[in-house]
């Protein structure tokens, strides 16, 4: 099987299986799903989910967070891992929103990654879930499906080089969703530690087996 013909099998079972699909993160607004995506860094959406309605009942938008105090934050998102920085990247995320983009989310790379805590893969399920933009967003779920099913090769070993490949060979209307079918996926079946195999529809043709 070469590498297209993965890709089409993967695809096409995604598609008839998941034909919608989004994140698993609450939120009403580009702002609400940035600061969740923020908070969602090694942490599970669900601890996530469990503390952002009250912080967004506090802190609807981003010129209501920039007007808060470090402490005030805290309070709320001090159960997420790392909550110090986290809650120092949104006070400072939020205030330059309000400086530089009166208040609104932009929905480009360069600019959403210049806002404090926003790396590339948090810009990129920003673009594509907010905006949906084109953008493969590579967590350690999406690394490890793309790797362990074979849809990049072994010399893709950051996250920069998976989703450059991942953007090559998916077609750019399924690449939004993309990102959430090898998330789930790696989220719930092809797990880290114990994979799922038995309950995986890909596992007939996973590389695995002609190691």
């Amino acid at each position: 099987m070469n590498k297209k013909q993965r890709y089409e099998l993967i695809l096409d079972h995604f598609r008839q299986e998941m034909p919608e699909v989004g994140s698993e993160l609450h939120f009403m607004s580009p702002f609400q799903l940035l600061v969740a995506t923020i908070l969602s860094a090694q942490c599970t959406d669900k601890r996530v989910n469990m503390v952002t309605p009250a912080l967004f009942q506090r802190f609807p938008d981003a010129r209501a967070m920039a007007q808060a105090s470090e402490e005030e934050v805290y309070e709320y998102v001090k159960s997420v891992s790392y909550p110090n920085a986290k809650t120092a990247h949104l006070v400072s995320m939020a205030k330059m929103l309000v400086d530089e983009f009166d208040g609104q989310v932009p929905s480009v790379t360069e600019q959403l990654t210049k806002l404090p805590g926003v790396g590339r893969k948090t810009a990129n399920v920003v673009q594509a879930v907010a905006f949906g933009k084109p953008t493969m967003a590579v967590d350690t779920h999406v690394f490890r499906v793309s790797r362990r099913l074979g849809l990049v090769g072994k010399a893709d070993n950051t996250p920069l080089k998976v989703e450059q490949q991942l953007m090559k060979n998916i077609p750019v209307e399924d690449i939004p969703r993309a990102h959430h079918w090898l998330l789930l996926h790696g989220r719930y079946v092809c797990t880290s530690r114990a994979p799922h195999c038995d309950k995986c529809p890909f596992d007939h043709f996973c590389p695995k087996n002609n190691a």
